[in-house]
């Protein structure tokens, strides 16, 4: 039967199982799903008479699917409609916002900023509304850090948050006060996500679907073919899903990536095969939950805490197992690494596997040398984030001392002991940038600048097709669709990227200005 088109390239690499390198190759697509895949030799034969892209010498792969984004933030924060900014200190920060508020209508409407981590400034101090009630006394601002747990804001924003010195944080969220018990005006972790939902309910579905579509056709260019959705809530206005976004592009045709989503769909491009929950914080905060104090303790016993009792995440993992569901969970401390293993593996034992998607573990930052072994035997995907790694390389040893540092982010062990991993970036703590996932998951070292030299604990890297696989079967798995997506093979949708650089054999410093030439989008 004659395919609709037949892509043929002289490096082809196809992410099965078994293959590390590419090869001459021609992929027969009929109806968006790959029909038949042969040596190039054989183009001609297979085409029998359809069109032929031979893309040469370029370097042919599988889609990349990234496996963990916050898409309303991370489509959000590069738009006109908010800005994003780190800084190098406080008074940067404002300075900055000063100038981009210059660029927006004088309507008393809320400024917005994603980016800072006090941690990367000098001197490293945590903010005030104090230096935001000097420029901005009757505007509200909010500003997200860049980790996406600890919301800054002004005295006027307190305001129109409706929150006082008498105020209760919602559960799971606390309230930074200075010494007079008064508010300074950083919220963090639920109290912060509670509150940011405030702020971004006043976007319109109009505006969101410009923001989105503008979003997903640069993931395209990036070769990113699927993305997993991993909103925190679904509070209107917060960092959710906005379920009425995704259904109005889809119904116009402008739904670019495939999209795995927490809420119930089941077409070709969106998808909702499980749920998520929150098990720590961050370890930069002091709320990942580990099992011993941080090296630069504020308090005896500051081991962070889980955000939601181990006794209830069983039950609520343990439900949804018995209904079939998967569930992923955010486990960054070690403490938290070990009872989300321990509760997985009972679901496992109990239920089996879901019956969609696949039980997972987003991030794993630190977890016990034993414990990685754990992983594959309680059948769970270790969702993990490559550009994490480098964005404070002093952070994992100044909070949690150079013993836990070493072991931290173990990619080439988990991938030695059998575990599946699927790599992404958790957009917008870092950008969505393929090629830096691909550089920090194979170099350890930062994507601008380069550093270390030789990378941090290089004997965590990964080989190039190891996170070549991991970044495109590896979603798959992740999402319960390893059958139809992740690898060019007969019988699976043609999602593919073309590249001008052989992303196998390129020197490292060479993987980030690798362009992408050509998308493919299957059925």
């Amino acid at each position: 039967m004659q395919p609709d088109y037949v892509i043929t390239s002289s490096n082809v690499y196809t992410s099965e199982l078994g293959c590390d390198e590419a090869r001459p190759l021609a992929i027969a697509v009929r109806d968006g799903v790959v029909a038949a895949v042969a040596p190039r030799d054989q183009t001609e034969e297979l085409a029998h008479g359809a069109p032929i892209e031979d893309w040469g010498d370029a370097f042919v792969c599988p889609g990349f699917h990234d496996a963990h984004q916050h898409v309303f933030h991370a489509a959000l924060f590069p738009s006109a409609l908010a800005t994003e900014y780190a800084g190098t200190s406080e008074a940067d920060c404002v300075a900055h916002l000063v100038e981009w508020a210059a660029t927006r209508p004088d309507d008393g409407s809320w400024l917005v900023t994603h980016g800072w981590r006090e941690a990367l400034w000098n001197p490293p101090i945590v903010p005030t509304r104090a230096s935001l009630d000097e420029a901005f006394p009757d505007r509200p601002v909010a500003m997200y850090s860049g980790d996406a747990h600890t919301l800054w804001t002004n005295t006027a924003g307190l305001r129109a948050l409706g929150i006082t010195d008498e105020t209760e944080p919602p559960s799971g969220g606390s309230f930074d006060r200075d010494e007079q018990g008064h508010l300074t005006g950083v919220i963090r972790e639920a109290a912060g996500m509670v509150y940011v939902a405030r702020v971004l309910s006043s976007f319109t579905t109009e505006q969101l679907c410009g923001i989105y579509r503008d979003y997903f056709a640069s993931l395209r260019g990036m070769g990113i073919t699927s993305v997993c959705d991993m909103a925190l809530s679904l509070i209107p206005g917060a960092d959710g899903i906005n379920p009425q976004v995704y259904e109005a592009l889809e119904a116009s045709g402008d739904l670019a990536v495939r999209a795995e989503l927490q809420a119930r769909y089941s077409g070709a491009r969106l998808r909702a095969p499980g749920f998520k929950q929150f098990f720590d914080g961050v370890s930069s905060q002091h709320t990942a939950w580990c099992t011993e104090e941080y090296e630069n303790a504020r308090f005896a016993g500051d081991v962070g805490r889980p955000t939601v009792a181990p006794e209830r995440m069983r039950e609520l993992v343990l439900a949804a197992a018995a209904r079939g569901h998967s569930v992923r969970i955010h486990t960054i401390g070690d403490a938290a690494v070990h009872t989300a293993i321990d509760i997985f593996d009972e679901a496992y034992r109990r239920y089996g596997a879901p019956a969609q998607g696949r039980n997972t573990m987003e991030h794993i930052e630190d977890i016990q040398p034993a414990d990685v072994a754990r992983l594959r035997a309680a059948h769970v995907v270790a969702s993990v984030q490559p550009p994490h790694v480098t964005i404070d390389l002093a952070q994992p040893a100044r909070d949690l001392g150079e013993w836990r540092a070493r072991r931290m982010w173990p990619f080439a062990g988990m991938l030695d002991a059998g575990v599946e991993l699927a790599l992404g970036t958790d957009a917008p703590v870092v950008p969505p940038a393929s090629m830096d996932v691909l550089y920090t998951a194979v170099t350890r070292q930062t994507p601008r600048g380069h550093e270390p030299e030789g990378g941090w604990y290089p004997e965590h890297r990964m080989t190039r097709s190891q996170a070549l696989r991991a970044y495109s079967l590896g979603g798959a798995v992740a999402v319960g669709r390893d059958r139809e997506l992740g690898s060019l093979e007969p019988g699976k949708l043609a999602d593919l990227a073309v590249w001008d650089t052989n992303l196998l054999t390129c020197e490292d410093d060479e993987l980030q200005g690798a362009r992408c030439l050509a998308t493919h989008l299957g059925a």
